[in-house]
Order: C-alpha cells, then structure tokens, then sequence
C-alpha cells in the first residue's frame, strides 16, 4: 500500500503512476541512478531543517532520512557553481570567477573541459536534464547536449519570468528562452516553470529504460528572482508583512512540492531501490530580494559564509552506510564531480580536477579528504578567501560585509561599513562560524603563512573571461528568440 501526493500534473501521468505503484517496477541496472537537484539562490535559512518556520516538509524528510552536509561550500554566484558541478575545477581555473555569464556575452565554460555527463556517459549513463544552463550559449558547442545531455529542456541563461519565459531588460533586448533538445519550445508559455520541469523530470523519469542506469541533473529555475508564484504557496506565508519574504518563501514551498512529486514517481517507479539524491544550493541567499542567511554573514555575490556555505543533503534508501545524522566535514562543489563518478564505478584518481572524491565521507560517514579550498580569486578586483582546515583566510576589495536577520526580526544587528573592512583579516569558522571576530592582529605568523599558500594558488589563475556584450546576440535577429549562433 503506497499513499501517493500528485499536485499539478497530467491526469494520465498520475493513472500511469498509479498503476506503477501496484506493479512496484524495479530497476534492473547495476549502477546507481543519480538525481542532482539544485536550487538556485537558496539561502542558508530558508529550508526547514533550519528554519521551521518555512515549509518544506518533503526536504525536511529526505535531509534528515539522509545526510545533511553541514559544511557544503559553493560559490557566490550562479555561473561559477554550475562550473563546479559540471567541469570539477575552481572557477578561477577555467576563467569564470567573474560575475556569471550574462545572456549577451560570448562567455561560456570552456569546450575542452570534460563534463561529468560527459564521463558518466561512458560509464553505460542515460544522462539528462532539465532546468538552468547558464554556462554559455553563444554557439551551439557550448549548450547541454553538445556538452554531454541526452536531452536538455529548460533556459539557457541565468533568468526570466517564470511565466511567460522571456528575458528583457538587457541593452533594450527583449527574447523567449526555452528549449527542448535544441528547438524553441514554446508549449512552455504560460506554465510556471517549477511545475513545469518537474512535470518534465518525471516524463523522463517514468520512460526511462531500466536497464540503464540514469542520471537526472535537475538545476531549477526556483527560488532566483524574479520572485514570482502562484498565490496558493505565497498564501501560506500570509503572516510575513515583508513582501518579498512572503512570496520567495512560497516559492520554497512550491519546490518542496516538486520534489515531493519527483520523489513519489522515483519510489513507485522503484528507482528509490538503487538510487543516489542530491539536493543543494548554487549560492548563498539574496537577503535583498526574499533569501535569508541568517546566523551567517553576508550573502549571495560575497566571499563571507553567507554567500558561499551552502544547505544541502545527500538521500539514499540503500546506498548509504550510515545515515540520518549531520556530517560536519568540508565539502566543496567541485568534490561532486569526482565523488559521483567514483559512485557510478569510473575512477576519478587520475583526472586533472580540483575536486577531491568524498566517497568515504557520503556512503559510510567518513571524514572529509578535503583540508583547504579557494573560495574564490577573482580578476577583475583584488579580492579572494582561502580555507586552510577551521582557518578562513580574506585579503582586498572585500564588500557586503553584514548580517541579515530575518524580516520582521526584532534582533540588534551591528551596521557594517565596507570602507571599514581591513585588507587581511582571519576567522577562526569553527569557533566563530558567524565572522565577528577577526583573529589577523593575533595571528600575524599564520596569516603570513596563509597569505603564501593563497599566492601560490594564485599563480595558477587563469584570467577570467569578460568579454564585452555583443550585439550580435541581439533576439531581433533570431525570431525574437534567445539563441546560439552568434560566436
């Protein structure tokens, strides 16, 4: 007896599910499935295992069914993390450690660098995805099926309405950006786009042919601005006066839901049997725009522990060893790369990647292989973060230096001015995982120390790509549609 949830979908997709759920179909495939679920510009208090007073029931249960990863760091921005899980290296080592790619650049992830799919495909992996690229779509070389998709529907660029699917507000460029495979897809309008890849990821999902094994990367459109959602999940935010608050929080509990019915399908499916779930974030919360760090400092688009220290978990019915707990052990984006081929049966040892693989740490509780990791190095200011096990290292141009409580808080935070910041400073995370105190003064031996191993890492920089906007790019030249073809 299964008790399913379906919400917002084909009425003969939930008779197909029902009917799975009688057979209970299992999976004859050797290797585990992989599911990557991002979510995208979720903050570090705006999930329930943190917060309670946001609903997310059906990532509450996975979390904590699974493992919570305490000290999962990504970086500050979107296109740089989505570099991380695709290619395993730091940013600053493919040239995208500034800002991200905005849609009218000729700014991508570089074509020499072999993607996950890419290497998962050679393993037996049906590999598809749906959801954000952002990682460049200037010529079609750059785009997911050209870098390692089976099949790719979702948006190209980094945002647009949930809605209607346009990008505007761009050097007065106005464009649809939504594909399926490489066609413009214009079924898509109207339909809200959390609905609407879930919708898709269980299309795949009950279609897939057993025998193979399948990984899903499933980057959402949700929680990033615009902060747009039907007023059925804003509604139960209701008590929040802030506006913004309310509806990004709505906009939590819709994907919550699509998770849920992602979920329900996997189960009943029997994938759950022989499968690997992967939740996480691309970035710290926007505190100006909905997103909540709160205790951490800063947020999205900053080095501090609220731009870059990252909620997410690990799921597993059967794959992991020791589970429902929370490991504290450091992990970066750039380890997913190495850690799920090592879990699909490839050998990471020999690749030359940043990440570090975590096996031991994600399938029996192990402690983390990973002592020290960039934050980031960026080019077009002096500014960078190195970690060097509890030691946080923050030299330059740092900025957005404060802390954000949640709306309607009454706490007594201090008010930060960015002039103020010292060019070095220390932090001691583990004992002071918010960033008041700043250890540099009395530390002047190690500071030196970890000022000589940020300079080495530092020789390695390639520099970052800023190409100027095109106008090329411009959709008027395309059918008012957002596409490749112009570098």
């Amino acid at each position: 007896m299964y008790r399913c949830y379906f919400i917002n979908m084909e009425l003969s997709v939930v008779i197909a599910i029902i009917f799975a759920s009688c057979l209970k179909i299992s999976t004859a495939a050797d290797k585990p499935h992989i599911v990557f679920i991002v979510a995208d510009d979720l903050g570090w208090n705006d999930v329930g295992w943190i917060n309670p007073d946001i609903k997310t029931p059906t990532l509450d249960r996975l979390a904590r069914s699974g493992v919570i990863l305490n000290s999962s760091y990504v970086q500050p921005l979107c296109s740089p993390s989505r570099n991380c899980f695709m290619s395993g290296k730091f940013p600053y080592h493919t040239g995208l450690q500034d800002k991200v790619v905005f849609i009218e650049q000729p700014k991508y992830m570089p074509a020499n660098l072999t993607t996950i799919p890419q290497r998962l495909k050679t393993l037996g992996y049906d590999t598809h995805m749906v959801g954000k690229w952002h990682l460049g779509f200037c010529n079609w070389k750059y785009t997911p099926t050209y870098r390692g998709f089976d099949t790719f529907m979702g948006y190209y660029a980094g945002m647009e309405d949930y809605f209607t699917h346009v990008r505007d507000e761009v050097a007065d460029y106005y464009g649809y950006d939504f594909r399926n495979m490489t066609d413009v897809y214009k079924g898509a309008q109207g339909e809200y786009s959390t609905h609407l890849f879930a919708n898709r990821a269980i299309d795949i999902i009950m279609n897939h042919d057993k025998s193979k094994p399948m990984y899903l990367y499933l980057p959402f459109q949700a929680v990033h601005g615009p902060l747009q959602v039907p007023a059925k999940y804003s509604d139960q935010y209701s008590h929040i006066h802030d506006l913004n608050r309310m509806v990004y929080s709505g906009m939590v509990s819709a994907l919550d839901e699509a998770v849920l019915n992602i979920t329900t399908v996997l189960e009943n499916y029997g994938f759950m049997d022989n499968l690997l779930l992967v939740f996480t974030t691309d970035n710290g919360g926007p505190p100006r725009h909905g997103a909540n760090n709160w205790p951490l400092r800063g947020g999205k688009a900053t080095l501090w522990e609220g731009g870059t220290r990252g909620v997410g978990f690990v799921y597993s019915k059967t794959l992991l060893k020791k589970k429902g707990y929370t490991h504290p052990g450091l992990f970066h984006a750039v380890d997913w790369y190495p850690t799920l081929l090592d879990i699909a049966g490839g050998d990471s040892s020999q690749l030359d990647i940043d990440g570090l693989s975590q096996v031991d740490m994600i399938i029996n509780g192990g402690g983390s292989v990973r002592k020290e990791f960039v934050y980031n190095i960026y080019d077009d200011h002096y500014a960078a973060a190195f970690r060097w096990g509890d030691l946080k290292l923050m030299v330059g141009e740092i900025s957005h230096a404060g802390w954000y409580p949640p709306a309607g808080s009454d706490l007594d935070v201090p008010v930060m001015d960015d002039s103020l910041l010292p060019s070095v400073m220390l932090y001691n995370i583990s004992a002071d995982p918010t960033e008041h105190q700043d250890i540099s003064k009395d530390n002047p031996d190690l500071v030196n120390f970890l000022l000589q191993m940020l300079a080495q890492k530092n020789g390695t920089r390639m520099p970052a790509m800023d190409p100027p906007s095109d106008p090329r790019s411009n959709p008027v030249n395309f059918n008012g549609v957002w596409s490749p073809g112009w570098c």
